[in-house]
Formats: C-alpha cells, sequence, structure tokens
C-alpha cells in the first residue's frame, strides 16, 4: 500500500500549510511565533511535507494582465485516445500557453484553460499547435468575460 494513501498530517502540520498557503514567503521564525513553538520545529516539518510530497512547490502568482495575457479561455475537446491513453493530454501539456489540462468525463475527452493576449493569439493557438495534435477531432472555445474568482488555494481541514 502506497505511503500517501496513509498519510497522516496532524493539526500542526494542518496549520502550517495553512500558513504557507496564505503566504508562501512566511518566515519559519513568523510561523514558529504563531504556533508557539521552535523556528528549528517548523523547518524540520516543513522538510518532512515537503519529502511526503505534501508541498509540490512554491509559485509566485503574478498578473496575468500585466503581461498581457487579457485572453483566459477554457476549450473543451474531443479525441480519438483510447480510455486511460494520454497521448494527447502530454501533447497538450507541452505547449506553453495551456495552463491546465483535465481529463474528464462526459461527451468531451479534455477541458484545458488557455491564456493569450487577445483572440486573434488564440485563433493562432487552434491553428500552429491544437490542429497539429493528431488525435483532436474536435475543439470547442468558451472565453472568459470577467473572472469572479480564481484560486488554487485548497480548503485546509481543521482536523
Amino acid at each position: 500500500m502506497s505511503t500517501e494513501n496513509n498519510l497522516s498530517l496532524d493539526k500542526t502540520d494542518l496549520s502550517i500549510l495553512r500558513l504557507m498557503q496564505e503566504n508562501s514567503r512566511i518566515s519559519n521564525v513568523q510561523m514558529a511565533k504563531e504556533l508557539d513553538m521552535a523556528p528549528s520545529a517548523i523547518l524540520e516539518r516543513v522538510k518532512k511535507l515537503e519529502q511526503k510530497n505534501v508541498i509540490l512547490q512554491y509559485t509566485t502568482r503574478i498578473n496575468p494582465a500585466r503581461l498581457n495575457l487579457k485572453l483566459l479561455a477554457f476549450i473543451s475537446m474531443k479525441a480519438s485516445d483510447s480510455i486511460g491513453c494520454s497521448t494527447t493530454a502530454l501533447e497538450l501539456a507541452k505547449i506553453p500557453e495551456v495552463q491546465e489540462v483535465h481529463h474528464i468525463a462526459g461527451e468531451d475527452c479534455y477541458l484545458v484553460k488557455v491564456r493569450t493576449t487577445d483572440s486573434a493569439s488564440l485563433m493562432a493557438l487552434m491553428r500552429d499547435h491544437f490542429s497539429k495534435i493528431p488525435n483532436i477531432l474536435s475543439i470547442r472555445s468558451t472565453i472568459v468575460l470577467e473572472t469572479v474568482k480564481e484560486q488554487q488555494q485548497l480548503v485546509i481541514p481543521e482536523k
């Protein structure tokens, strides 16, 4: 049995994750103050969370509009891949403008999130990249007019 399935996180681990998710730049000293622990104990716990693949990476959230990436679209795709085959998904994931690739249930096979500068660049993305992936049978685009909420944060249980 995999250790990931048996991974148990205690209340302190969950508190560390909550603090780090709010601000990944929080120092061990600050977390130690918040949790009434020694900074060395916090460091040890964070390293264990990294080793157990609970913490996968540290990222910076950048305002896409500041990089002129103003067009957000979700693209539903039907592909001829057999169930469980990820060839198309892996090809989609290689495209820089593709932010997310989800294998989905239902009529379509994939839901892909992309960001581009404008509708012309979205069209070029479809023509120059998506159309060259042999298994894609159909594409339906949904362009986002306004984003009310977008986040990567998970709901961390209190325990």
